[in-house]
């Protein structure tokens, strides 16, 4: 599936087919968290705060990766 970033307002934005909001149970107005990880952009319905937690987590981890494999050393 491809789709487009357009400018929102003063923001860009990508717009999700109706068919795929539907299909993982989302709709106008659910929150959702934005991660980025090796292979590009995750997005998850936001649930309960230990996934966002642990989301953010995973984040700083890939990002701090050879630090934090020296501070184990």
């Amino acid at each position: 599936m491809n789709t487009v970033i357009r400018k929102i307002g003063n923001s860009e934005g990508v717009i999700l087919p109706k068919d795929l909001l539907q299909s993982l149970n989302l709709k106008a107005g659910d929150s959702v968290v934005v991660s980025q990880d090796k292979d590009g952009i995750v997005l998850r319905k936001a649930g309960d705060k230990f996934e966002e937690q642990m989301a953010a987590a995973r984040e700083i981890m890939d990002r701090y990766k050879v630090a934090l494999q020296k501070l184990a050393e």
